[in-house]
């Protein structure tokens, strides 16, 4: 077991450097926010496993009972809301979306976490998990359900356009391979024979 003293030390350093995280990012200092959570969550790690009775943290629950967050629980799930912040703030979704979970497995109803994932799936182009996350955020937290309806809406409108550009592009396609038999003067057919015994012929030159 860890060493009570040691991890309010620790406990300490890391409030200091989330503190310089949440400066930076009300700043507009995104890579310095993510500096300081990153720092902040080296001297986290593992509290959250030690066992340890702080100050700030609950007494251990008898075994069976849910385990009760302590504060380095809540420090970590915090951060890793802001992370996610961060990285939507740098369009980098990926880290966005992962951060997210991070948090929300600390705490399944943070519902920052939750509308910061939504986002992040959605400009993925995972429009379906998106929709899913988000709506299940405005049945666990109704007064978020503007901004969640509106960030579907927009979402919605970005599916809609890469769906459109999508069937533009086969279209092209289509209308290039069409184009192409015309000038052979072949069917599709006539060419799938030709361009067959072209690959049985090239097979027949290399033995």
């Amino acid at each position: 077991m860890a060493d009570i003293n040691d991890v309010e030390q620790k406990l300490a350093i890391a409030r200091q450097k989330k503190d310089v995280g949440d400066q930076a990012f009300k700043a507009g200092k995104v890579q310095e926010a993510l500096r300081g959570y990153h720092e902040s969550l080296l001297y986290l790690q593992g509290i959250d496993k030690s066992g340890v009775r702080t100050a700030f943290a609950p007494p251990v629950a008898e075994a069976g009972a849910p385990k009760e967050k302590t504060e380095a629980d809540d420090m970590i799930e915090k951060i890793y809301a802001n992370m996610s912040a961060c990285h939507i703030k740098q369009e980098n979704w990926k880290r966005a979306q992962e951060t997210a979970d991070k948090a929300l497995a600390k705490n399944p109803d943070n519902y920052k976490a939750m509308f910061r994932k939504g986002k992040a799936l959605g400009e993925l182009g995972f429009f379906e998990r998106a929709e899913g996350v988000l709506n299940d955020l405005v049945k666990k937290n109704p007064s978020d359900a503007t901004v969640a309806n509106t960030e579907l809406s927009r979402l919605r409108a970005i599916d809609k356009e890469r769906e459109r550009q999508h069937n533009q592009k086969l279209k092209g396609w289509l209308n290039r391979d069409k184009t192409k038999n015309v000038v052979l003067g072949e069917t599709p057919e006539a060419e799938h024979l030709r361009f067959k015994g072209q690959s049985k012929w090239y097979y027949m030159a290399r033995t």
